[in-house]
C-alpha cells in the first residue's frame, strides 16, 4: 500500500488527487447548505437541503475513512469546478432574492453540484475497482447512493415550485442510453406556431428534385 512518503503514479495517484478534490468539494458544501436552506421559502426544500446538509457531513466523514483505508492524510485540494459552482449559487440567492423564481434558482445551482458530485463518484468508484480498492469503493458507493436520492427530491420538488418544469434527475435516459428531450429534432416550430421540417431533412429533399432534374435532363 502508497504511504504519505511514497511517490504514486498511474490510476492511483489519478484517485488520490480525485479524492483530494472531492473531499475539499464536500467540505464546501457543508458551509454552503445551512445558505440555501435559510434563503429557500418552499418548506420541502428547505428541509431537502437540511437534510443533506447531515448527509453531507457523512459523505466527509467517509472519505475520511477512505484515507485511511489508502493511509493518506485527509486533506483536500482546491477545487475550481465547485468553487465556481458554489459562487454561482450565491449570485442566484442574492439576484432572485424576494423573487418567486428564488427556489426554482436554488433548486438549480443545488443539482448542479449534485451533478457534479454524481459524476466524480462515479469515476472515483471505477478506479477503486480496476485497483481492486474494493473496501474504498464500497464506502464511496454509499456516497453515490445519497447523492443520487439527493438528486431525485430536488427533481421531485422542481416540479411544484415557482419555474420549475419537470426536472430529470441524472442518469435519466429515454431507453437507449441518451438523454431524452423534449424538442424533436424533426421538425421546428414556427412563430406561427406551425411545424416546419428541419434544415437537414428540407436540405435533403431538395437533393433528391435536382437530382430527378438532372436524370430527366440526360434522356
Amino acid at each position: 500500500m502508497a504511504t504519505p512518503k511514497q511517490k504514486t503514479t498511474g490510476l492511483r495517484k489519478l484517485l488520490e488527487d480525485q479524492l483530494a478534490d472531492i473531499y475539499f468539494a464536500e467540505k464546501q458544501l457543508v458551509k454552503a447548505l445551512p445558505k440555501m436552506a435559510k434563503a429557500a421559502t418552499n418548506d420541502e426544500l428547505r428541509e431537502t437541503f437540511t437534510g443533506h446538509l447531515k448527509e453531507t457531513q457523512g459523505h466527509v466523514e467517509r472519505l475520511e475513512q477512505v484515507f485511511e483505508l489508502m493511509e493518506l492524510p485527509a486533506k483536500g485540494q482546491t477545487c475550481p469546478a465547485i468553487v465556481g459552482i458554489l459562487q454561482e449559487c450565491t449570485e442566484l440567492m442574492s439576484d432572485f432574492a424576494g423573487d418567486e423564481a428564488l427556489d426554482a434558482a436554488l433548486i438549480g445551482g443545488a443539482q448542479k453540484v449534485e451533478h457534479y458530485e454524481i459524476a466524480n463518484y462515479g469515476c472515483l468508484i471505477g478506479w477503486a475497482d480496476q485497483l481492486g480498492l474494493d473496501d474504498v469503493s464500497d464506502l464511496l458507493k454509499e456516497t453515490l447512493e445519497e447523492e443520487n436520492g439527493a438528486s431525485a427530491k430536488l427533481a421531485d420538488i422542481g416540479e411544484t415550485v415557482a419555474g420549475g418544469g419537470e426536472l430529470e434527475e441524472v442518469g435519466s435516459s429515454n431507453g437507449n442510453g441518451r438523454a431524452s428531450s423534449s424538442n424533436g429534432r424533426g421538425s421546428k416550430a414556427s412563430s406561427n406556431g406551425k411545424s416546419k421540417p428541419d434544415r437537414m431533412s428540407s436540405n435533403g429533399s431538395k437533393a433528391a428534385n435536382t437530382a430527378k432534374k438532372n436524370t430527366g435532363k440526360r434522356r
